[in-house]
């Protein structure tokens, strides 16, 4: 699932590429991603983006007077970049396997590790021909686009909590998401009315860095605690989203797998205590933690175990 760091990086590539930019033609492949009827995406052919912001993980592309096309990534969903070739019409895919330069074989590699080459949903095109092709790899279309006068007309948006990223985050915002909350604190780092932008992956390394345990509630947090969640809050995502910029589309799921250090790493040692980092089940989904750093050396328990 894409979280903050790859989003803000996707965002910041895709506000310097279109900004100034017209689109001149969309092609909907799949109809259930456009989530307002009334208002199609073709409504803002013709129409030039004015910015490319982030809300949470939803992407937001500002046509001006004519509104914002809002776009939310889903569990599965990301972004593929065409260029235009010679003849004026989208060419090699940016966000696929047309990496070049130093290393670009490897990165080529890593990526098709990560997932093989998703469908595309939806495609923008703009006026010199090159093109934004919305994907999702899921079984079910976790893809989503709003055409809207205001972001917060979009539920996702209107919810969203506190973001870590953002400049108005302090430690009374964050205090204040987690107090008196009797729920499992990885679970309200998930919560996207609490803290806008965090999922699975980053609340993992969040924890593992905090040395918190991922299902110790909220509430019973001493200050101690508090304070190294703080700390690795801000630092992890401020961290991670200033290691992923400038980091190509194509490039940016296989640097953040690379980049995890509890997350994904079931089996491998501990990079603090050597412990080996050990997977648990939680929610719907399976996440890690080391039994050394985080839980006084407690397994937790995992389905089918």
């Amino acid at each position: 699932m894409p979280e903050s760091p790859e989003v803000q990086a996707l965002v910041e590539e895709l506000d310097a590429r279109l900004t100034g930019r017209a689109l001149s033609e969309v092609d909907v492949i799949e109809f259930r991603v456009v989530k307002t009827r009334a208002r199609p995406l073709e409504r803002l052919v013709g129409e030039r983006v004015t910015g490319v912001s982030r809300h949470g993980k939803l992407v937001d592309l500002g046509f001006g007077q004519a509104g914002h096309l809002v776009v939310s990534l889903g569990r599965h969903g990301w972004a593929r970049w065409a260029q235009a070739d010679a003849s004026g019409e989208p060419g090699d895919r940016a966000g696929a396997d047309s990496s070049t330069g130093p290393g670009a074989d490897a990165r080529q590699e890593a990526a098709a590790s990560v997932d093989p080459p998703a469908p595309t949903l939806a495609t923008l095109v703009f006026d010199d021909g090159a093109a934004l092709e919305l994907t999702d790899a899921g079984q079910w279309v976790s893809l989503g686009c709003w055409v809207v006068d205001d972001p917060a007309e979009v539920p996702a948006v209107a919810k969203l909590g506190a973001d870590p990223a953002g400049d108005g985050f302090d430690r009374a915002a964050f205090d204040g998401a987690l107090a008196g909350r009797r729920k499992q604190v990885k679970a309200v780092l998930q919560e996207q009315e609490s803290f806008a932008g965090i999922g699975n992956a980053y609340s993992d390394e969040i924890l593992h860095t905090a040395r918190v345990s991922p299902v110790e509630h909220a509430s019973a947090l001493g200050t101690d605690a508090l304070d190294r969640l703080f700390d690795a809050t801000v630092g992890v995502i401020g961290g991670a989203i200033a290691a992923r910029r400038g980091v190509p589309i194509a490039d940016l799921k296989a640097t953040k797998v690379a980049a995890m250090r509890a997350h994904g790493r079931a089996g491998e040692p501990c990079p603090v205590c050597g412990d080996a980092i050990a997977d648990f089940s939680f929610a719907s989904t399976t996440a890690q933690y080391c039994p050394t750093c985080q839980t006084c050396g407690e397994r937790l328990p995992l389905k089918g175990e």
